[in-house]
């Protein structure tokens, strides 16, 4: 383990042309302080976890020092936000600080958010407040957890600093690592700025650098497809692991669309409490675009979007060949994701109606998505057509689930996996624990009172959500009516 001053800086992104973004140094906070660090995110980093609550740290994090081997760039992208193409997008209050390289040839992105005024901040401050930079540092660390590719948080730090959004909150940052900070937007700005040559340099730095599968001797036109191909894999892999656990981003603008395919950005996201396809975790989004069951469509959109802006290096047919074939790819994900979560090995062709008389049911009786899959993961197959009264404080009618659960002992059957493995199955992957908003509320408001337990609390059970925590377990239980209610917005 290292020393901050001892990690090895290899800053290729801020080696690319000026129009990729604009050197800039952060602008200090005031009396700054440490939230919380992950010590998960340090080892990543090959950092020492001490080194997070040193003065050296805490400065070098909130703007007041510096560290001689980071390149601060606000980088520069656009993007389409809610459908429409907007060309003054760009880092507007954080800065990739730099890119650590480890010991065994891993690059990660540091970049710190909240960092302040870059000339892409458009009518905004550059800061963000403790309460977005809480959500954020948890739900990476709790997708990170349910194995769902993602951006990661290594510290919240917090300060002195005023920052008024609805009312006066205290200034704070994020420091977000990352493979790759890479947006759909990078190549949009590109393309409609017509900067082909950039483009093509930008489709290369990611082939050479983040996908290593795509043969370097190969001729462009090749390249360039299979890179292509393996967005829309990635795409697709990361919405079917978003919709298996009932998690929804909210805010699926084409700049907050990872070209690694990594949970980004995160904002007015939620987890399904009661099951609702419709579900709208943005209260900004008045006309449901990016509502729980809009996902899959929404990322085709944007994929479609990231191919018009690669027309100047890939044929149309190419474009079209990639996009017609991740609804194949999305389907396939998710079908393997649910039938883990109902423990079948086989695929068969009576699972569609089982699974859709399931989701049917849970939506007309608002049961709890991820408190009925882990309940029905503990029961045994000779149980399940007597084990209605396990789901009690779930149904409000109980007949409908019996005849479900006596379909589902009978597909059972035809099905090659053992009760003991089949639970064991279920038990890793569906968590016990998942990062519902009201955790997250009460947490943000200790913290704002200077108390961070319940931030440090929610850490540790969300990195093993699939664990038992018989000591917290509250945070399993089914939220209050209050709790199912809040309103989150994009506000940072």
């Amino acid at each position: 383990m290292k020393k901050l001053s001892e990690l090895i800086f290899n800053n290729t992104f801020s080696h690319l042309p000026a129009v990729f973004g604009t050197p800039i140094k952060p602008q200090p906070l005031d009396d700054p302080f440490l939230v919380s660090a992950n010590p998960k995110v340090c080892e990543l980093l090959e950092l020492d976890p001490v080194q997070t609550s040193t003065e050296y740290f805490i400065n070098l994090f909130t703007g007041n020092d510096q560290h001689s081997a980071m390149a601060p760039l606000a980088m520069k992208y656009t993007g389409h936000q809610f459908g429409q193409y907007n060309p003054e997008l760009g880092d507007g209050r954080g800065l990739l600080l730099g890119e650590v390289l480890t010991s065994y040839g891993q690059k990660w992105d540091i970049h710190l958010k909240g960092s302040g005024l870059t000339p892409y901040s458009r009518q905004g401050d550059g800061r963000a407040v403790l309460r977005s930079s809480i959500r954020e540092y948890l739900a990476s660390a709790a997708m990170d957890g349910l194995g769902i590719k993602t951006t990661h948080a290594l510290a919240v730090l917090s300060s002195n600093t005023p920052v008024f959004r609805e009312t006066v909150e205290r200034g704070a940052t994020l420091i977000r690592v990352a493979e790759s900070h890479l947006r759909f937007g990078h190549f949009e700005y590109l393309f409609y700025t017509q900067q082909h040559s950039e483009l093509k340099l930008l489709a290369d730095y990611l082939i050479s650098n983040h996908f290593a599968d795509i043969d370097s001797k190969a001729d462009d036109a090749t390249r360039y497809r299979q890179m292509f191909n393996t967005i829309v894999f990635l795409t697709a892999q990361l919405i079917a692991d978003w919709q298996a656990v009932g998690f929804a981003h909210g805010v699926m603008n084409t700049d907050n669309m990872s070209v690694l395919g990594l949970t980004f950005d995160y904002g007015p996201y939620g987890f399904l409490d009661d099951y609702d396809p419709g579900f709208i975790c943005n209260h900004s989004d008045y006309s449901g675009r990016y509502a729980f069951n809009q996902q899959p469509n929404i990322a085709l959109w944007n994929l479609s979007a990231l191919g018009y802006a690669l027309t100047p290096l890939l044929e149309k047919d190419d474009i079209d060949h990639a996009l017609e074939s991740y609804q194949i790819l999305l389907q396939q994900a998710y079908s393997k994701n649910m039938r883990n979560k109902l423990g079948l090995k086989e695929k068969r062709e009576q699972d569609t109606p089982l699974f859709a008389n399931l989701f049917d049911l849970m939506k007309k009786q608002a049961v709890d998505y991820t408190l009925f899959f882990r309940t029905l993961s503990s029961i045994p197959h000779a149980e399940l057509k007597t084990s209605s009264h396990h789901f009690q404080p779930l149904f409000k009618n109980l007949a409908p689930l019996e005849v479900w659960l006596s379909l589902y002992a009978d597909r059972l059957e035809k099905d090659s996996l053992s009760d003991t493995d089949r639970l064991a199955l279920m038990r890793a992957s569906n968590p016990k624990f998942i990062l519902r908003n009201y955790l997250a509320q009460q947490a943000i408001e200790q913290a704002e009172k200077g108390d961070f337990t319940l931030v440090e609390q929610l850490l540790k059970v969300l990195q093993n959500p699939f664990d038992e925590h018989p000591g917290f377990a509250t945070f399993a239980e089914q939220p209050p009516e209050w709790g199912k209610t809040l309103e989150i917005s994009c506000s940072s």
